[in-house]
């Protein structure tokens, strides 16, 4: 009985120490055992926000002046 005990125990010992070193290793810059900085997520350049055209200031530049030439009625059809 208590030899199941010891080797459960055992086992677990084993695996946690198994664990932990799977872990250390990832931390280490070299083999040494020294633990080193923890990796970081790779940086991400920030994301440009999708903008639309009414945001655009040469679009609305462009937008004006068709409206306006809409509006202006062309001058050599003009009858008297």
């Amino acid at each position: 009985m208590v030899l199941v005990f010891l080797v459960a125990f055992v086992g677990a010992a084993v695996i946690a120490l198994l664990m932990w070193r799977a872990m250390n290793t990832e931390r280490t810059s070299d083999r040494t055992g020294v633990p080193g900085p923890a990796r970081s997520a790779p940086v991400r350049p920030p994301q440009r926000r999708a903008t639309g055209p009414d945001d655009d200031p040469d679009f609305l530049r462009q937008l004006d002046e068709t409206v306006k030439r809409r509006e202006d009625p062309p001058r050599g059809d003009q009858q008297p």
